[in-house]
């Protein structure tokens, strides 16, 4: 039986948001995470306007809904995306993958709390097997001579506290967005809401008194990275994102898309050349075997 599609567009997110975390990593020490993520942001709201006026599709939700979808690109995206590339920055891909695959569990106890979404035993057995993973993935070490992704700056438990918010956003803004997707917006469109309604939002804080210093100068080799992580994190896995929450049930996209912690350590490996430890492993493979517990329940 031929595996639906909607359930390989989330392991599409998934891949495309291990290798962005990869990609990421000396484009965010380089610009920060919150100059990255606006770059990133206007860069990706211009190709969305051209794909959708290009396809023809640009057929707006009410205004109800295009201000609900703008909402879950603030939480999700502006907030979500820049706290998870600064615990990127601070804890190396992936630790900060491990973390932010939190994001699912948090889906569930929101759904419970939120929308009355039952929650029995399966599943809080399923978050505390998650959250144990998570710890494993994240105090699991390389050998000597760490490569600079392996390298942990500024301290670690700043970093699972980024971590932990870019999880929280993502949770809460899929939630927002489920309704609307799952009506039938078109995935493009909503993408194109939500990352321009971010992108606007973080232009507006950039000007304020208290907005993050801007670089003093940007590479060549920064842009670059910081466009590639646009095109393959933002505009493919957040449009493959919004693609699976219009034909599947959510806690299952939510697993499916948040198994990067697993992705990304062959990629990792092969970026690095260093093998992932064993204990970093069984935290990926324990957090994603928690997620399952979760959404199979």
């Amino acid at each position: 039986m031929a595996f639906p599609i909607h359930e390989l567009a989330a392991l599409g997110t998934a891949t495309c948001w291990a290798t962005t975390g990869i990609l990421a990593s000396d484009a965010i020490r380089a610009l920060g995470p919150f100059h990255f993520n606006l770059i990133r942001q206007v860069f990706v709201s211009m190709i969305l306007a051209a794909v959708v006026l290009a396809s023809g599709t640009l057929a707006l939700p009410g205004w109800e809904a295009v201000a609900v979808l703008a909402v879950s690109g603030v939480v999700g995206i502006l907030l979500g995306d820049t706290l998870n590339f600064a615990a990127v920055g601070r804890l190396g891909p992936r630790r900060a993958g491990a973390v932010f695959a939190l994001n699912a569990p948090m889906a569930a106890v929101l759904g419970w709390l939120v929308l009355g979404e039952r929650l029995g035993w399966q599943a809080g057995l399923g978050i505390a097997v998650t959250v144990a993973g998570v710890a494993l993935a994240i105090l699991g070490r390389p050998g000597s001579g760490a490569h600079r992704f392996e390298q942990v700056w500024g301290g670690l438990g700043v970093g699972v506290l980024f971590g932990l918010g870019a999880a929280l956003g993502q949770a809460t803004g899929a939630l927002i967005a489920r309704p609307y997707m799952a009506g039938g917006l078109d995935p493009y469109v909503g993408s194109l809401i939500r990352v321009g309604a971010s992108g606007l939002a973080m232009g507006l804080v950039a000007g304020l008194p208290f907005a993050p210093a801007a670089p003093r100068a940007i590479s060549g080799r920064a842009l670059a990275l910081t466009a590639a992580t646009a095109l393959i994190g933002l505009l493919l896995g957040m449009t493959l994102f919004l693609f699976a929450l219009q034909g599947s049930q959510t806690g299952i996209i939510a697993t499916l898309s948040a198994t990067s912690p697993v992705i990304i350590l062959p990629l990792l490996w092969l970026r690095t050349g260093q093998r992932p430890s064993a204990m970093s492993w069984a935290g990926a493979l324990l957090a994603v075997a928690g997620l399952a517990l979760i959404f199979t329940r």
